[in-house]
């Protein structure tokens, strides 16, 4: 029997070489792997499939903090808008010149494409869920699986409506090239995630006992931006009744969230340094070990996770960069008085991006000025001469000096762009790991993704969109009165324009929220108009010659889905 297989065995083996024979050589050197990994095989086990959630939380880590200090990040943080623009030594690369900025500019591909990686990553966690030989512990964690990843999905699409409106939603995965996608409108991209959170609001925790997953204040939060959105485009649009009903909608998500009895404003002293006198509860939020919620910050909704540990061992993106990439630097005429890296000098900066003067002066002129947020612990203005020649060493440096400190007007200019109030949110006082070698340029505490601040900013202005000014007011001023001000505002104060809800997100969430999408997403002229009132260097008022209320669709992106038209947005098609 073993003979006869043997020969069995050779005279397969021929002709398998006779057939390989007649074939190219071409074919006969092809590769053909016995096995290889599919969507349908390369998940084995449930830990794997979350994994991939890990990935996104990994993906939006780095998106927020910029580890890398990405320009584009900048941009998608806020750079180019009316509270951010560039000092004079990255002049090169401003985004407020209009004669450089076009859709193919690598911005607006990267920001769009990062969008798109993270709808796929959601995309592959909820086809993996439902593979049958996947193993769940409890029905409870398959839901919460499929509850992030939609999440990540509605938040993706969420960005993307604001900056970019209507685009393709993509919804599976696709194993062949595809050209053929067709853009949505903005008011079915905004539905769309709507939908998304709505499916899953329930079916993640109010709670997690550590921080940095997604919980269902981050859910209603979004849905109350969405709804917020969604009927300012509506009324854009004409469909006033329709947008009435989803501010309405807006208002009732943000009450879950301000008024569910999960989260509060932190109006008294909390955290790792509550008994130290120079600090205020606002500053108390944006100290180390301070941040989460499980921290005992009832503020925090949804906060991303620094560890220096892990930082020091295999993780080097565990990271805040915002020392070095946002606080200032001291040349021009400034050196004579102040130079070097310290704590009272906003650690190690290099100034990838300053505030404008509206955003470290106009917004607190006049009547704004007594505020908690401008005190010299949470924004400093004092900063002490450490030149030994300088007549100011070791005593406050006036403003004038260090921004008119020149008799030539560009070198003051230059300087004032150089030289500018430190935020509590980018620098400390006790920097983390100066002992172990660490050069001041980074914080190692966690950072927020959602405040319930931003949240009830978000109800003041569906409220005012919906008519109630005095509701809208009522809302500013639990801000107002955390932050101590001496002046509240009135129903009077809600103009038109919105600049009033604008200038206290610009106090209350500087260096937090991602401003480009609030002011677009707002429509009209409200963006181009600010920074064209706004922006520091005087291109974008020489260049912004047309209005936009979007960001373009990239050209790559057009010119790729060779087998569907997409149309260009207003504004870009040059």
């Amino acid at each position: 029997m073993k003979h006869t297989i043997y020969k069995m065995k050779w005279a397969l083996l021929l002709s398998m070489a006779t057939v390989s024979a007649c074939k190219s050589d071409m074919d006969f050197l092809r590769e053909r792997p016995a096995t290889f990994y599919t969507v349908d095989n390369a998940f084995s086990t449930s830990s794997q499939v979350d994994q991939v959630l890990v990935s996104v939380y990994s993906q939006l880590r780095d998106l927020w903090a910029n580890p890398a200090e990405e320009g584009w990040i900048m941009v998608f943080r806020g750079n180019g808008t009316d509270m951010y623009d560039v000092p004079s030594i990255r002049r090169g690369s401003s985004f407020n010149n209009y004669g450089n900025i076009n859709a193919e500019n690598a911005v607006f591909f990267n920001c769009y494409s990062t969008w798109y990686q993270l709808i796929s990553k959601a995309n592959m966690a909820l086809y993996a869920a439902d593979l049958s030989h996947i193993t769940w512990a409890s029905d409870a964690e398959k839901a919460y699986v499929k509850a992030q990843a939609r999440f990540f999905r509605a938040f993706a699409y969420r960005n993307l409506g604001e900056l970019f409106g209507g685009v393709p939603l993509v919804t599976e995965i696709f194993n062949t090239p595809r050209f053929d996608f067709k853009r949505s409108t903005r008011i079915e991209t905004y539905q769309f995630a709507i939908d998304e959170l709505l499916a899953i609001e329930n079916d993640l925790p109010e709670t997690t006992t550590r921080g940095g997953r997604v919980v269902r204040g981050a859910a209603q939060h979004n849905l109350a931006e969405l709804y917020l959105a969604l009927g300012t485009q509506l009324k854009e649009e004409g469909r006033a009744a329709e947008a009435t009903t989803a501010f309405t909608q807006s208002i009732a998500y943000a009450n879950k969230v301000i008024d569910g009895g999960t989260y509060s404003l932190m109006n008294a002293r909390f955290g790792s340094r509550r008994t130290e006198a120079q600090g205020n509860v606002y500053w108390d939020l944006f100290q180390e070990n301070n941040v989460n919620y499980q921290d005992g910050n009832k503020e925090c909704v949804w906060g991303l996770q620094i560890d220096y540990a892990a930082y020091r061992t295999e993780d080097g993106k565990s990271k805040l960069p915002y020392s070095r990439a946002y606080s200032p630097v001291f040349r021009d005429g400034a050196k004579d008085h102040l130079t070097g890296t310290g704590p009272d000098v906003g650690g190690r900066g290099v100034s990838f991006m300053m505030p404008t003067m509206y955003t470290r002066d106009d917004i607190y002129n006049g009547a704004f000025s007594g505020d908690m947020r401008n005190t010299d612990i949470v924004f400093r203005r004092v900063f002490r001469g450490n030149v030994a020649s300088s007549p100011y060493f070791g005593v406050p440096i006036p403003w004038d000096v260090m921004y008119y400190g020149s008799a030539n007007a560009t070198t003051n200019m230059n300087n004032r762009s150089l030289c500018y109030p430190v935020s509590c949110k980018i620098a400390t006082d006790k920097y983390t790991g100066v002992a172990d070698g660490e050069n001041m340029s980074n914080l190692f505490r966690d950072d927020y993704f959602i405040r319930l601040s931003e949240t009830i900013l978000l109800r003041a202005e569906a409220k005012q969109r919906n008519g109630d000014k005095p509701g809208a007011a009522a809302d500013i001023n639990l801000l107002r009165t955390r932050a101590q001000c001496t002046y509240m505002v009135s129903a009077a104060d809600m103009d038109d324009n919105f600049n009033t809800i604008l200038d206290e997100r610009a106090r209350e969430l500087i260096y937090e929220e991602c401003r480009w999408n609030t002011l677009l997403r707002m429509g009209g002229t409200i963006a181009v108009d600010r920074i064209r009132k706004y922006a520091y260097w005087p291109e974008a008022q020489a260049t912004l010659t047309f209005n936009y209320n979007l960001w373009p669709i990239p050209q790559t992106v057009i010119d790729t889905n060779k087998d569907e038209p997409l149309d260009q947005n207003d504004g870009w098609k040059r």
